[in-house]
């Protein structure tokens, strides 16, 4: 009898278990996750194959890829000088007056006191007029004396100024159109696209654009236009535009000595010698062309470069001669490189140049501290008639 009842309490169980319907509700659930699970792993494992198959290994073998060299690292570069900001001076001004107002400076004198031209009082283009009176204001009064002595001089007022820049012999390459095929690695993602490089030059000046686009947007567009000299290439302006950003001028004036920037208050003293980001591939280039004993494997270049925001001394360093192969041939070239500073947003800039075609840059690349990059190779070379830059 008891072992009746048991029995039928087992059945009971199991009849609970295995055929009530919210159970077969919570397997039913379950397979179909499990189902779900399996599919993404199928998809992954099928995607991390086609990168393996058809990327990385794809990108191993091409024949032009190239080993970047490992450098032993250089002296640090000196940080170049910086003209007194009159914003700057102004705040000092006030704050020393709120401060100590006995010993602040009577307010005529601060209203008598010139300030240094900045980017709002000087324009990239100036009438006869303005031209006078901007250097009139700056010739007016030594530098020295326009910070009263009450006040305490920036840091970057007292820095070193850097040494004499070296003169070299140069020759710029004859004027031409360059077209690259660009890879660009941005967040882990690979694009592609193209490039072009129309670089014009006569005996006594230059003109230089350069554009990169991704599919059908061009990401950036950069003008350099300026002079040629006894010490080479000579910027104007510089303009750069990135997408959907709008457009940076960087002016180099002859006739105050200052570099001055549309998208900041800096300003730097001119004296000679000085490139913007762009100029510098072609002043390398006339360094080449002005004669090959001045490249060397460990040659060091320093050059003031000015930028869309800030100018700094880029250190270039010759690498050596090497081969790659540029549009399917093997190719004799001079491998030059900036490593820069330490620092969260500097960049490096990798050139190979020609000797055979001219020293064009037959490629560039660019490399984040993250990483990214984007790299240009030279697809095609036209030589264009010699034509006066505006």
């Amino acid at each position: 009898m008891l072992f009746g009842q048991s029995r039928q309490i087992r059945l009971r169980y199991a009849d609970v278990v295995f055929f009530h319907p919210s159970v077969y509700r919570l397997i039913s659930r379950r397979r179909w996750l499990w189902v779900l699970v399996l599919t993404i792993l199928l998809h992954v494992l099928l995607i991390d194959w086609c990168n393996r198959r058809f990327g990385a290994s794809s990108l191993a073998n091409r024949p032009d890829q190239v080993m970047l060299a490992d450098l032993l690292p250089l002296p640090p570069v000196e940080r170049p000088v910086m003209l007194p900001q009159t914003a700057n001076l102004k705040r000092k001004i006030s704050h020393s007056a709120r401060r100590k107002p006995t010993a602040a400076p009577p307010p005529a004198s601060v209203e008598k006191m010139p300030d240094t031209p900045t980017w709002e009082t000087v324009t990239p283009i100036i009438d006869d007029d303005a031209m006078a009176a901007a250097l009139a204001l700056a010739g007016a009064t030594p530098a020295a004396e326009t910070i009263s002595p009450a006040i305490e001089p920036t840091v970057a007022a007292v820095e070193t100024k850097p040494e004499a820049v070296k003169q070299y012999h140069t020759n710029p390459p004859p004027s031409a159109e360059l077209r690259y095929e660009v890879e660009a690695l941005n967040k882990g993602q690979n694009y592609h696209g193209s490039g072009k490089i129309i670089w014009q030059t006569d005996s006594g000046s230059y003109s230089m654009n350069l554009e990169v686009g991704v599919l059908f947007f061009t990401v950036l567009d950069i003008k350099s236009e300026g002079e040629i000299n006894g010490l080479g290439i000579a910027p104007v302006t510089f303009i750069q535009k990135r997408f959907r950003k709008q457009p940076t001028i960087t002016t180099f004036h002859r006739e105050l000595n200052q570099i001055v920037f549309s998208d900041s208050s800096n300003n730097y003293p001119r004296s000679d010698g000085e490139q913007d980001r762009s100029s510098v591939v072609w002043q390398l280039a006339s360094i080449g062309r002005g004669g090959s004993s001045q490249f060397a494997p460990g040659t060091v270049i320093d050059m003031f470069v000015a930028g869309p925001r800030d100018a700094e001394i880029w250190r270039m360093q010759v690498v050596g001669e090497e081969q790659i192969n540029v549009n399917g041939s093997n190719t004799d070239v001079w491998h030059v490189t900036r490593i820069p500073q330490a620092g969260p947003h500097e960049q490096r800039l990798d050139i190979w140049m020609a000797p055979q075609q001219e020293w064009y840059p037959v490629k560039l690349r660019f490399t984040e501290t993250d990483g990214d990059y984007i790299d240009m190779s030279l697809s095609k070379l036209k030589r264009l008639d010699t034509i006066p830059a505006n």
